[in-house]
């Protein structure tokens, strides 16, 4: 299934969530008898925001084309956690009504009610937590000579049309209180579009406050390319995908040292690579270096550490010398229930595993993609405390 095989799901569903809330209206008695005036009232709203994702889709770069994606991916994640609730609950009522035989009517206003209200506080509240960033802490012992240092790890920022420059400012803040040795930046800065961050060069100024002894280090994600979304999940091929001029700049401005493919030396015994994304390498293409090419030139007797967006191919960078692995991408599934369903398809969907004998990290990241909510998840800052074998003698 291509992504752009969404689109038709989703008028699919949105359809069906019409027709059921249309269904429910007419067997409550309270609304029965009015519910072609209901239906007047809220279908003509429910269809103009339905269209919104859609459009902010298509259109040519505009203000009207942004204004739309930031009020589409709010709604899509309204309409996640209504039309959810709602078709669970019309299937219970179905089936209570075929198992005691009564008509239930007064449910089907409980049904309406209840999923209203769920969509509201339960998106409301992931409004909210999205922009509540926390630290999470690791440990992680290399059994190779070292200095132990304390490594910040953040990822996946999706700044777009509803990014808030304050959030972004109390990250710099919160990774600079910690004092750290070296910073990562796991990819996915951006949300697929460059010009639907508005004021790009305030969160650039932010992004360069970071504090770090060694420096700031980054790769580029699968969304740091310029293509059109629905969702946040890519409706154009990866032939037309590219990174922009002004999102490398953009980096530049930041103060990033991008790693493409690339190694080097951190604190004189440190191996740092960094990989080119897995999905896009940004040139129109999905074209990088095997995990044994790119760290064919590293040397085995000191610690490696892997940089890259996407948690994958861990037991081809353990054979191939690697020892840390850190990752962002996943979101740790961003919104409930997607933290069930992401591990199904991970080795470490997150957090802190051994793998293959190979310690693996993964981020959920900072912020968002598509609906900008988070439930059943944080957006978090990682800070690792790396400890060596011994300290080095270099």
């Amino acid at each position: 299934m291509t992504p752009l095989v969404l689109i038709p799901i989703y008028i699919f569903l949105t359809v069906l969530n019409g027709l059921m809330t249309d269904f429910c209206f007419r067997r409550w008695p309270l609304t029965s008898k009015k519910a072609g005036k209901i239906r007047h009232f809220w279908l003509i709203p429910h269809i103009l925001i339905s269209l919104a994702p859609i459009a902010g889709t298509f259109l040519s770069s505009s203000h009207l084309r942004f204004a739309l994606l930031g009020i589409g991916d709010i709604y899509l994640g309204y309409f996640l956690y209504y039309g959810l609730i709602l078709a669970l609950l019309m299937l219970i009522t179905g089936v209570a009504r075929l198992i005691i035989r009564r008509k239930f009517t007064v449910l089907y206003g409980a049904v309406l009610c209840f999923s209203f209200l769920n969509a509201l506080v339960v998106g409301t509240y992931g409004l909210f937590h999205a922009q509540d960033t926390r630290i999470c802490r690791y440990d992680i012992a290399v059994d190779k000579p070292g200095k132990d240092m304390k490594v910040v790890l953040i990822a996946d920022l999706h700044l777009s049309v509803n990014s808030h420059l304050s959030t972004t400012e109390r990250m710099v803040e919160m990774v600079n209180r910690e004092n750290p040795d070296l910073v990562l930046v796991g990819g996915d800065i951006f949300t697929s579009c460059y010009e639907a961050l508005y004021r790009p060069h305030q969160y650039s100024a932010a992004l360069s406050g970071i504090r770090s002894r060694c420096g700031v280090y980054a790769v580029y994600g699968n969304h740091d390319v310029e293509e059109a979304l629905f969702g946040g999940f890519p409706v154009t091929p990866v032939s037309q995908a590219f990174r922009s001029p002004e999102m490398e700049q953009f980096m530049k401005d930041s103060g990033f040292t991008l790693l493409n493919d690339e190694t080097v030396l951190i604190d004189g015994f440190l191996q740092l690579t960094g990989r080119v994304d897995a999905d896009k390498a940004g040139d129109g293409t999905n074209h990088r270096m095997s995990a044994s090419e790119v760290l064919s030139g590293t040397d085995p007797a000191r610690p490696v550490l892997v940089l890259e967006h996407e948690p994958r191919e861990f037991a081809a960078l353990k054979e191939a010398g690697a020892d840390v692995v850190m990752c962002g991408h996943t979101h740790n599934g961003q919104v409930f229930p997607g933290n069930l369903i992401i591990p199904l398809f991970n080795e470490n969907a997150w957090g802190y595993v051994n793998v293959h004998g190979l310690h693996t990290l993964v981020t959920a990241g900072v912020g968002y993609y598509g609906p900008p909510m988070r439930v059943g998840t944080d957006s978090e800052i990682s800070v690792i405390n790396l400890t060596f074998q011994q300290e080095s003698e270099q």
